[in-house]
């Protein structure tokens, strides 16, 4: 498409010369011969670019300026400005007019300044376009990721925000099972209600019921006041369980019946009050082998797990490690009001090497102490922990770069090791899907599901099962 170019000037002979070298060039041109002309045809029609002359009758060059601002942010400005004039362009560019060309007129360099003027426009709308959608496929809050496994966490988050339907985040410590959550909630109709987040293994059991459903005054020793609960300060808004495999049976009744009824009580009183909230939890465990075990109950399971999100390992999104990288780098640059312009080639290969047992959160914490220590301004190899690069930190890929020692090594950890990693990439080429997975590994759905148990990559739904299994 023609870059649109407003020519403005009172002088004739100047409109003309510059509509005659500007269509040469290709672009489409409009000529005004006064400011107040101009400021019509900006109200009508868009222009990429202005050349507007600075001194005019009526409305002058730096009163059109003002006005392009205001109604045309995007359309780039440039100064016509005649010898001894040039202090008044320069406090024009102060005020956002791109540059100026003076008269009498070098066509080569008129030239030159409406093409760089010009390109500089495209980039700074290609910027805006590429920020835009990072924003829309690549991050939600502050997850952020390219990966089909993200990608698909992402729909998810959009698919479920605007309903109130409860849902269950299963995955490893660090892989950001909270964020998901607040990305869930601060996405949906609810964003301006309150957001709890209660970590449920960090309550000691006698205070879980008081904590999280409230107590009346007097009801037991201590209770010096009514208290509000958890619940109750949700109220509205959605309350987010981490670790809920970790509450007690006990705690777990009361909050399959809220979970029913809408309804709680207070420890200590004998009316119930209703609580309208939606109820996000999370777990690092597998509930399903709780189930079995009887150390979590089924009814209550089924009911948290009515939409199910996995927070992929780093491990199953390993391509999203150069993202989160620099994502984390001007994270802690703003933070510790460090420069540091990048991350260098092979920094970027030990980090993208390294095993992450601590996942995204292990990440974020290796670059923020990188970034605290780094005094030049790019990340190198040797400025990344010593961890990271060392054997029990790097990722086994194949037997020829195991080496064995006079120690010997430990054949059952390496072999399981490699299995997981095999299982993680064979579920990533499929997509997520089970079945699939296992038809490229060459083993059973049964042999699949033991081993993604075995190795804590999430659970399998009887459902799944093929019937000839």
């Amino acid at each position: 498409m023609k870059a649109r170019i407003l020519v403005v000037d009172d002088e004739s002979s100047i409109r003309e010369f510059l509509e005659i070298m500007l269509k040469k060039e290709g672009y489409e041109v409009t000529c005004a011969e006064d400011g107040e002309k101009a400021q019509e045809l900006v109200k009508k029609k868009t222009f990429d670019l202005i050349i507007s002359d600075l001194q005019m009758p009526k409305v002058t060059g730096i009163e059109l300026l003002k006005f392009v601002k205001d109604s045309s942010p995007d359309t780039t400005f440039m100064m016509i400005t005649a010898f001894g004039t040039t202090e008044t362009a320069v406090e024009a560019m102060k005020m956002g007019a791109y540059d100026y060309i003076t008269k009498p007129f070098k066509i080569d360099e008129v030239r030159i300044v409406l093409a760089n003027a010009l390109r500089s426009k495209n980039l700074e709308g290609e910027n805006r376009l590429l920020k835009k959608e990072l924003n829309k496929e690549y991050s939600i809050g502050n997850l952020v990721g390219n990966s089909d496994p993200m990608h698909r966490v992402f729909d998810l988050i959009r698919r479920v925000s605007d309903a109130p339907t409860t849902v269950l985040i299963t995955g490893e410590s660090g892989t950001g099972k909270e964020m998901i959550a607040k990305a869930i909630h601060f996405n949906g109709p609810m964003n301006e209600r309150p957001f709890v987040p209660v970590n449920c293994g960090a309550i000691p059991e006698s205070l879980m019921e008081s904590e999280m459903f409230g107590h009346k005054k007097g009801s037991f020793t201590g209770a010096v006041a009514d208290k509000q609960g958890l619940f109750e300060a949700a109220n509205g808004g959605t309350i987010f369980l981490d670790e809920v495999g970790e509450l007690p049976l006990s705690i777990q009744v009361k909050l399959l019946r809220v979970i029913q009824e809408r309804v709680m009580r207070r420890v200590g009183a004998v009316d119930d009050t209703e609580v309208h909230v939606r109820i996000i939890a999370a777990t690092n465990r597998d509930l399903g082998v709780m189930v079995k075990e009887k150390t979590f109950r089924e009814d209550l399971f089924y009911r948290l797990n009515v939409i199910n999100i996995h927070a992929p390992s780093l491990r199953e999104r390993m391509e999203d490690i150069p993202m989160l990288a620099q994502h984390f780098l001007k994270k802690y640059n703003e933070r510790l009001n460090k420069n540091i312009t990048g991350i260098s080639a092979d920094a970027l290969t030990m980090l993208k090497k390294y095993d992450y047992p601590g996942n995204v959160r292990e990440l974020e914490n290796i670059i923020e102490r990188t970034v605290a220590l780094e005094a030049g301004s790019t990340i190198l190899p040797e400025s990344l922990p010593p961890f990271v690069n060392t054997p029990s930190g790097r990722k086994m890929a194949s037997s020829h770069e195991i080496e064995i020692t006079e120690d010997g090594v430990d054949l059952d950890k390496i072999i399981g090791q490699i299995e997981k990693e095999l299982l993680v990439k064979a579920i990533h080429a499929a997509k997520g899907v089970k079945k699939r997975a296992a038809k490229l590994l060459g083993i059973t759905f049964r042999s699949m599901r033991y081993r993604i148990e075995k190795h804590r990559l999430g659970t399998v739904d009887d459902e799944e099962l093929p019937d000839d299994e």
